[in-house]
């Protein structure tokens, strides 16, 4: 299985351990990609700070960020998994997961990136502040800087595998599964089941614990509908749409009332 996961807008401090090091993320075919961006950002962050923060949608209080990203191939690398916060990775808790779920964690989730591209949560990475929806000077918007070169690459990541599709629209628009991969794709939202309705904490806290229960249950569903049998043995309510035609994801609803 390969779960596809939203970055987090927040960030752990990068600490410190040795710099990032490009050629030894996961993903190689991706490196000339994250190259390209890479040197934008940092050229962009080292000069005109307030142009910086126009391109990168940051508000006053968070100006130190511009700063941040002007040191990013100095800056400590810690993995992936460490560096991303929030309500999804805080329901996920991968940190408090034991040693067989974290192996299948390291195998099975790809956190998708405005400036990575898409990064395992093994990979080594400085803190850093660059969303999807950032149009670059020279690059220009993001989410097409990244399409080609994962539509190489994705499809040989994916394999034979379920692809259980978790990332916002933003993220979601820098890799679209098509063809045989897309029919092995379930794409999950998470509604407010009295207002059906998508509630920002109930979507990314839910989506979390989902891949949490994934991970620690070791349930391996091999396509879409053996995902919605998986999911409601764990208890979730689920409403599955199967594609009208060859070529499209599956959409799975997932319906809460409360998080806890």
């Amino acid at each position: 299985m390969l779960v596809l996961l939203p970055p987090s807008e927040g960030k752990a401090p990068s600490g410190r351990g040795a710099p990032l090091k490009p050629e030894a993320l996961s993903l190689p075919g991706l490196t000339a990609a994250r190259e390209a961006v890479l040197t934008e950002l940092v050229e962009l962050c080292t000069g005109d700070e307030d142009k910086a923060r126009e391109v990168l949608g940051l508000s006053e209080g968070l100006r130190g960020e511009v700063a941040k990203n002007a040191e990013l191939r100095t800056a400590g690398a810690r993995p992936a998994g460490e560096i991303y916060t929030g309500v999804l990775y805080d329901a996920l808790g991968l940190a408090s997961l034991d040693a067989s779920a974290k192996r299948r964690a390291a195998r099975s989730l790809l956190v998708f990136s405005g400036l990575w591209g898409a990064v395992r949560v093994t990979d080594r990475i400085p803190s850093y502040r660059c969303s999807m929806g950032v149009k670059l000077p020279g690059l220009g918007a993001l989410g097409a800087h990244w399409r080609t070169p994962m539509a190489s690459v994705l499809p040989e990541v994916a394999g034979d595998a379920l692809v259980l599709d978790l990332r916002s629209a933003a993220y979601a628009a820098a890799w679209k599964p098509k063809g045989e991969v897309a029919g092995r794709t379930a794409s999950v939202r998470v509604l407010h089941a009295p207002t059906r309705k998508v509630v920002s904490h109930f979507n990314k806290a839910t989506k979390g614990r989902i891949v949490r229960s994934l991970l620690t249950t070791g349930a391996a569903p091999k396509g879409p509908a053996e995902l919605v049998e998986a999911l409601r043995d764990l208890g979730y309510v689920v409403e599955a749409q199967a594609p009208a035609k060859a070529g499209q994801a599956w959409s799975l609803d997932v319906l809460v009332t409360e998080v806890h």
